[in-house]
């Protein structure tokens, strides 16, 4: 029996990258945004019934972060309800639910990595929505993974990679706040090991339910290293070529104006991650090398 992979999201960065890397996993679905809108639950239903999916990975989000903040409404039906109702229909037909979470479900305060247990405290809207989701995700009693990450790039979609590099293209000042620290994330790299978990727990025909119940939950992945929003735009600069060079400044937080508060610190522990599967990320500076290749 071939598996059947079902993923929401395909047009965006991850899941753009996901169809190419699970291709040989099994038999991919990737409808378009119209054709599996995370809005539309009852639509959502009959496509899951219809494909009868062994795994659905949901990459889509609402992620506009500041914009959540005035469209609450919005954010809190396709982050925080739609992956519970995909793990309803998950747990119904047997499936497996890969979804991605974010390192802003935590406060920022902290002075060493986040662990999966440590305590979430979001900051804003966007961060609130995305914990509910997890919630519905985990109460619905579904096998699941849940996969928490940070400042995802690629050279794809909206991004900050590529808005740095159109800035300093259009030979404009960039202005780049140096006291967030997170850790970038290429969405190649989301994708590859994304594969790489999931075969560990497929069998013939399907996924392994009992792979899953013991190594099932919440993981952060993420790339290693740290490093702040102006250290993640210099290195950006550095490694591409400029007829004239672009000129970057550093700013604070407090001089950036935005309707959600960012985390000041969010790097994530993907130690468990390692423990389980074995997996382990490259460092954030080796991802971009590859990236810019």
């Amino acid at each position: 029996m071939v598996r059947r992979i079902l993923i929401t999201g395909a047009t965006g960065q991850v899941g753009w990258e996901l169809k190419r890397t699970l291709q040989g996993v099994g038999d991919v679905h990737a409808p378009t945004h119209t054709q599996f809108d995370l809005n539309d639950f009852d639509n959502m239903v009959r496509v899951i019934h219809a494909y009868q999916p062994h795994l659905i990975v949901n990459t889509a989000a609402y992620t506009a972060v500041d914009r959540a903040e005035q469209s609450q409404e919005d954010a809190y039906r396709i982050n925080g309800e739609a992956p519970g109702v995909l793990a309803d229909e998950a747990k119904k037909i047997g499936a497996l639910l890969v979804h991605y979470s974010t390192d802003y479900v935590f406060a920022g305060t902290a002075k060493i990595a986040y662990r999966e247990d440590n305590a979430a405290a979001p900051q804003s809207v966007y961060g609130h929505t995305k914990l509910a989701g997890e919630a519905a995700i985990v109460q619905s009693g579904a096998n699941y993974l849940i996969l928490r990450t940070s400042w995802v790039y690629g050279m794809r979609g909206n991004n900050f990679l590529l808005k740095v590099l159109r800035v300093a293209r259009e030979g404009r000042e960039l202005r780049i706040v140096a006291d967030q620290i997170g850790v970038p994330t290429w969405c190649r790299t989301l994708a590859e090991m994304t594969a790489q978990i999931i075969v560990q727990g497929f069998r013939d025909g399907g996924i392994d339910p009992n792979f899953w119940q013991v190594n099932g939950g919440i993981y952060h992945l993420t790339s290693q290293g740290q490093t702040s929003w102006y250290g993640f735009a210099k290195a950006i600069l550095s490694r591409t070529a400029f007829s004239i060079q672009p000129v970057i400044n550093s700013i604070s937080t407090a001089d950036y104006i935005s309707a959600a508060k960012r985390p000041a610190y969010s790097v994530l522990n993907t130690d468990k991650l390692a423990r389980t599967f074995g997996l382990r990320a490259p460092h954030w500076c080796a991802a971009l090398d590859l990236c810019l290749r």
